[in-house]
């Protein structure tokens, strides 16, 4: 298992983007997904930054795929996706069908990305003859689901990546939430969702955080945490475990697991059950889920699981 980092979902600013993947490129984190997937208002960094960037962290042995919006709504966007496609160096993760179609008549190897509803075998074995060569799993769905795609007939010959730390991209819409918070129109948001670096909590009536509202996005409260389920995702054959980074902290919990899981390859004697728990005890549970994962609601954090998956 490789260690995988999303690309940003939030309104940073082009020197915050810069530093933080400066500091990735130091990392021991494997593939690197870059580009804007929310929404093309967000101006801060135009695709030949981003192009910049890629080769930069291709240079540090990086591999890096480029990310395409999740919504396409216009011209523009449609060409700015033409444009992903026929970069010439990197393949690209395709968050919306029209990505995987540019992609196949270009004949682009792509990642299909967790926003792409993806619920059985046949799909994605569809999309593996069109050019697929990893799918990102959608975020509310099991284990249980994944070990049935698994089981169904043959291997399959594509890679699996699994999301297992950040906030969780739950829906996209064509209003804009944060423009909407602010009583302002989307086509006049003077980019607002950049006061909001994680997004801006929504609660219910009772004070209970629900969603976090990212411009058009809407994402879990809490964050997912399935570090401890690293050991059942390895023996399933899950090939990337996914961070969605929401501050330069998660950066080091990517480099820190990715030496981990490569000390665990090379030293038997290791135990990996063991030195994941350290790092499960140094989060804070309170702002973490698991839910979906086991099958129970999202929102959801059950702190032991041992005895649920054996059963």
């Amino acid at each position: 298992m490789k260690i995988s980092l999303a690309p940003i979902s939030y309104c940073w600013s082009k020197a915050d983007v810069e530093q933080f993947y400066q500091q990735v490129a130091s990392s021991g984190i494997d593939t690197v997904y870059l580009g804007e997937t929310v929404c093309s208002r967000r101006r801060e960094l135009k695709f030949a930054d981003y192009l910049a960037i890629a080769h930069t962290l291709k240079a540090h042995g990086k591999q890096v795929v480029l990310s395409t919006m999740a919504l396409v709504e216009a011209q523009s966007e449609l060409n700015e996706l033409k444009r992903a496609v026929n970069n010439g160096d990197f393949s690209i993760e395709a968050n919306d069908m029209a990505g995987v179609y540019y992609a196949h008549q270009a004949k682009v190897p792509f990642v299909c990305g967790p926003t792409i509803n993806n619920y059985n075998r046949a799909s994605l074995d569809l999309l593996y003859q069109k050019g697929m060569y990893r799918f990102v799993m959608p975020c509310e769905l099991s284990q249980q689901w994944l070990q049935a795609v698994l089981d169904t007939g043959s291997e399959p010959q594509y890679e699996i990546e699994v999301l297992g730390h950040g906030y969780m991209p739950l829906a996209h819409s064509a209003r804009c939430f944060t423009a909407k918070h602010y009583q302002l129109p989307k086509d006049k948001c003077q980019t607002i969702c950049q006061r909001h670096s994680k997004g801006l909590l929504a609660q219910t009536q009772e004070s209970q955080p629900l969603l976090r509202l990212n411009g058009i996005q809407t994402q879990s409260a809490a964050q997912v945490d399935l570090i401890k389920q690293i050991p059942q995702m390895i023996n399933m054959g899950v090939d990337y475990w996914r961070i969605s980074p929401n501050k330069l902290a998660d950066i080091s919990l990517g480099d820190a697991l990715a030496r981990l899981l490569n000390k665990v390859q090379e030293d038997e004697e290791t135990s990996l059950q063991n030195e994941l728990a350290q790092f499960a005890q140094s989060n804070d549970h309170l702002s973490h889920c698991n839910g979906y994962w086991l099958g129970h609601p999202g929102m959801n954090y059950t702190e032991h699981v041992n005895h649920l998956i054996n059963q």
